[in-house]
């Protein structure tokens, strides 16, 4: 039984989203986007993303020192914890190698029963 849950919030380019979930799901079915009698949970909104990589960046999309536009999406999904942060921690670090820039943001908020 899970302990803790999480919601892990992240941003992709629209090309990539569906490959890094998929990912995800095959390599943490019972943890990552699993409530109750449902799987694959996750919720996907779309928007523009923008950034300007700085001399030092290597960047996936775009070019030193120009600002870029990219259409991403907005990626929320449920993280099931036993309460160690093990499963959390493994898939935060999983979803930065898997993700397709250079610097992935990544928001981990904690769910609460009420």
């Amino acid at each position: 039984m899970f302990a803790q849950r999480f919601s892990m919030v992240f941003f992709s380019p629209r090309y990539s989203t569906r490959s890094i979930l998929d990912h995800l799901f095959k390599l943490y079915p019972q943890e990552m986007g699993k409530i109750g009698n449902y799987e694959q949970c996750a919720f996907v909104s779309r928007g523009t993303g923008q950034f300007k990589p700085m001399a030092e960046a290597n960047p996936t999309i775009g070019s030193t020192g120009a600002l870029e536009f990219v259409e991403e999406d907005r990626v929320e999904l449920v993280i099931n914890d036993k309460g160690n942060k093990e499963e959390l921690r493994k898939a935060v670090q999983e979803l930065k190698k898997f993700h397709p820039y250079e610097e992935a943001v990544v928001y981990i908020h904690k769910l609460e029963d009420i």
